[in-house]
């Protein structure tokens, strides 16, 4: 039986996702969105698109919740972008809504559902997520770390002038500010980074990836990233399709693991037909691990003011 890929969230990430899954012939799609029209056409137009292409595949558009019942994978792409004079927690709280009320909606339907979240904040819309499906924890990942490797491969085979496909790196931690890059970890070709480029190098690459999202934003003036992280939302349903078992840095549900307990943050995960199918332990060094808690902590911040409000 074809798998089904539920997308909440018919924006530029959502519709991408929509195409490159429909693409890969592996799942059928259904995307939602409450702009009347807008998932129907865009499904229509990706439709069309895989008849050029010889695919396969169902792709329907629709402004009801209840046709992603059933669904095996389950994208949450839907929110607010935060808007200048949008103070923080205003975004945190107003996503919050949106997204709780939305796996709240799709929890009963979607009983067996895998959840990949991109929707910011994305470790603190994560935790919502858990929360409101009810789902285990294996269950909920958040798109990010995929992204932010994505990132700091193509600036590192800009500088270097070679292939990413010869580049492999690791980064823990928050998405985006709160990234914590394991340069330690990252190799070309096997040769460690350290060899081809200096420290001074490296650490404007780093801060370069860090920033990437707000250098693209500021390119475009109007709108964000939308290629890559549908790319790397596919890296990871595809891993759950297909059972790859790939190694992937996820925002999972930490319970013990790096000496944290109680939040979502960004690991290396195997994932899987399982979701997440092991959470890898890293021994890190002290600048590392002081760099992870701080990242945890702003996490920590976000779930109080949640509860706070009564929102998880």
């Amino acid at each position: 039986m074809r798998k089904k890929v539920g997308i909440v969230g018919a924006g530029n990430v959502g519709a991408t996702l929509a195409l490159f899954v429909a693409n890969s012939g592996l799942a059928d799609v259904v995307l939602f969105d409450i702009v009347e029209g807008m998932p129907q056409g865009k499904a229509l137009d990706i439709l069309q698109n895989t008849a050029v292409m010889g695919v396969k595949a169902s792709v329907t558009g629709t402004n009801s919740l209840d046709d992603l019942a059933g669904s095996d994978i389950v994208v949450i792409t839907a929110g607010l972008a935060r808007k200048p004079g949008m103070k923080r927690e205003d975004l945190l709280m107003a996503n919050a809504d949106i997204v709780g009320g939305i796996v709240r909606r799709l929890a009963p339907q979607c009983p067996e559902a895998y959840y990949i979240v991109v929707t910011n904040p994305m470790d603190a819309m994560s935790h919502v997520t858990l929360a409101m499906s009810g789902s285990p924890r294996q269950r909920v990942l958040g798109m990010g770390g995929v992204l932010d490797s994505g990132r700091f491969k193509t600036f590192i085979s800009m500088e270097l002038g070679v292939s990413p496909r010869d580049v492999e790196t690791l980064v823990l931690g928050g998405h985006g500010d709160y990234m914590v890059p394991l340069v330690r970890f990252t190799t070309v070709k096997g040769i460690p980074l350290t060899k081809w480029l200096s420290k001074d190098k490296i650490d404007a690459l780093v801060k370069r990836t860090r920033d990437g999202g707000a250098e693209i934003v500021s390119l475009l003036k109007t709108g964000s990233a939308y290629y890559a992280p549908a790319q790397s939302t596919f890296e990871m349903v595809r891993s759950i399709i297909l059972d790859e078992k790939r190694l992937l840095p996820c925002s999972v549900y930490l319970d013990g693991e790096y000496g944290v307990k109680g939040v979502f943050n960004g690991v290396p995960v195997v994932v899987g037909s399982k979701g997440v199918e092991k959470i890898v332990e890293l021994e890190l060094t002290e600048v590392e691990r002081r760099a992870f808690e701080i990242s945890t902590e702003e996490v920590f911040k976000m779930i109080k003011i949640l509860k706070e409000a009564g929102k998880v």
